[in-house]
């Protein structure tokens, strides 16, 4: 796999002179037989709340190989714009069955497609993990590299009418970003301290939004067990910490929906769907 500490020098300090108005170019990368670290997955499962037994991968941890990819993407000389402060929007994880921390895996990512907006720039990468010819486990994740315009108010997103009874409270410790970049690599720096949030525009680090999506799949284990499924979320607010947030969860057709919101109950975090695979 790729280094990060090369790919983190490249993010942080080449010069990127913005999107040149081209569509984004199909960009694939891959890599073969990747392997896991027992005790770095011991690590992320602790900071994003799975019950980790050292046999089960948790459902989002190989997210933690793929985004290795994406980075390697978004350093490709074709992407004329920084990675800095480009927005994550949506994602979706299949897994087709339970994969072990013990198997090795093929990994490839493909930049897919992209869209002008009227937020900006949207593209989606698409991620997907192989033991051997099998197909075990796929992410697509929608970005948004956000060009401004004159005159658009955007409107705060409301909590949906799902069934709110009896959240669950997680208190939020102002370290929690950067516990989570160490256990997965990514450190965005909004994440980090927040001096270097400041930078962007937020006076506290905010949460990443993908420890927010493993720590809601954590919670949701008991219902999906070992179950084929596709887990997709949209980030909504940002989660600036440390915070108290709420989680709450409502049975649907074939699945699960849930919500991650402020600890009144108000405003959402993050919004998700559990899909049960027939």
């Amino acid at each position: 796999m790729p280094s990060l500490l090369s790919l983190y020098r490249k993010i942080f300090f080449g010069r990127k002179p913005g999107w040149d108005q081209q569509p984004l170019p199909q960009i694939r990368v891959a890599c073969a037989n990747v392997s896991v670290s027992e005790d770095k997955v011991a690590q992320y499962a602790k900071v994003c709340g799975f019950d980790y037994k050292g046999q089960a991968l948790p459902l989002t941890y190989l997210y933690v190989m793929a985004f290795r990819l994406h980075a390697v993407i978004f350093t490709h000389d074709a992407i004329t714009f920084p990675l800095l402060g480009m927005i994550h929007l949506k994602n979706s994880i299949s897994q087709y069955h339970q994969v072990k921390a013990s198997e090795t895996f093929d990994i490839e990512c493909v930049l897919t497609s992209s869209t002008v907006t009227d937020s900006g720039l949207e593209f989606e990468l698409v991620s997907k993990a192989f033991v051997g010819d099998e197909l075990v486990w796929e992410s697509l994740s929608t970005y948004l590299y956000r060009i401004e315009s004159t005159g658009r108010r955007v409107r705060p997103p409301k909590a949906s009418t799902m069934n709110w009874q009896d959240p669950v409270l997680w208190e939020l410790s102002e370290d929690l970003g950067r516990r989570y970049a160490k256990a997965s690599g990514d450190y965005n720096l909004i994440h980090l301290h927040p001096i270097l949030s400041k930078r962007f525009g937020f006076d506290r680090v905010l949460a990443h939004g993908m420890w927010s999506k493993a720590r809601s799949v954590a919670q949701l284990m008991p219902q999906i067990g070992d179950k084929p499924c596709t887990v997709e979320v949209a980030f909504k607010l940002p989660l600036l910490m440390p915070a108290q947030v709420s989680f709450g969860v409502d049975e649907a057709d074939s699945g699960l929906d849930f919500e991650l919101r402020d600890s009144k109950g108000r405003r959402p975090h993050l919004t998700g769907s559990v899909r049960f695979h027939n």
